[in-house]
């Protein structure tokens, strides 16, 4: 399969970022689109709404259904499984995106913060895949793609910023088990993380708009993705892809087209 074509992608944290430029790459392929986020008006410093989205998906040539889902409540995300089902008549692939990030020490991470990472990034995770998957295991070649790291567990990883790094390795633990638990189901489980910094708004809130000279563009995650989502499910499930590895593996060999400012020295994203 090389195509996505009539496929159905439940993407949480689409309106934006990484997860727009995955629904994007699929939309162009002519699949179906259903945009879980949280962002229905425009935020100040964050571009994008989930309508915005859609008009964007569409114009690439998919169909997208925009919905307003907070990923940490139970009740939201059902009935955007539900409302999923209703329009396109099934899910094929759920990709696990949405993401709450503070690279701050252990003194300096609020409760409140923690708790957000992990009730978007290991709870969420979570119960989208556990809503999905009874739709998952009926369909065609399914997929679960969760944006998370490898499980490298090294002190380094977690000293910088204990709390972002337990929540993000939860996402990676999901990949693990599941993988293991829906094997020969039907249903491959895979992760995908950059090796580069990837600019992104949100990125460059924390880090500053400097910090794009040295990153590449979500589009080579979202290339990368693509790769993954239309292997077989029976042979590609319970790996841990880095996106640059993923598209050398697929015939790639000039990446100057995916930095933001091609020659720059890249920046080493976290945990790779």
């Amino acid at each position: 399969m090389s195509t996505l074509s009539g496929k159905t992608l439940f993407i949480s944290g689409a309106s934006r970022g990484i997860g727009k430029a995955i629904a994007l790459r699929a939309a162009q392929d002519g699949a179906n689109v259903v945009i879980a986020a949280k962002t229905a008006e425009p935020h100040p410093k964050l571009p994008g709404t989930v309508y915005s989205a859609a008009k964007e998906i569409e114009e690439a040539g998919g169909k997208a259904l925009p919905c307003i889902v907070d990923i940490r409540f139970e009740d939201q995300v059902k009935a955007a499984v539900a409302r999923a089902i209703d329009t396109f008549g099934g899910i094929d692939i759920l990709v696990n995106n949405a993401s709450a990030i503070s690279l701050t020490s252990t003194l300096h991470t609020t409760m409140k913060r923690y708790d957000l990472m992990h009730q978007v990034n290991m709870r969420g995770t979570f119960l989208c895949s556990q809503a999905c998957l009874p739709h998952l295991l009926k369909a065609d070649n399914a997929h679960i793609l969760n944006l998370s790291p490898p499980l490298n567990m090294e002190t380094h990883w977690f000293a910088p910023h204990v709390a972002y790094t337990m929540a993000k390795f939860g996402m990676s633990m999901c990949v693990l088990g599941m993988s293991g638990e829906f094997k020969g189901k039907g249903v491959a489980v895979n992760a995908l993380w950059p090796k580069t910094a990837i600019d992104t708004a949100a990125i460059r809130m924390i880090m500053g708009d400097a910090s794009a000279k040295s990153a590449r563009k979500p589009t080579i995650m979202a290339d990368a993705a693509h790769w993954v989502l239309s292997q077989k499910s029976s042979e590609t499930t319970g790996n841990f892809f880095i996106d640059e590895d993923v598209l050398l593996g697929a015939g790639v060999t000039d990446f100057d087209s995916y930095a933001v400012e091609p020659g720059n020295p890249l920046f080493p994203d976290l945990f790779v």
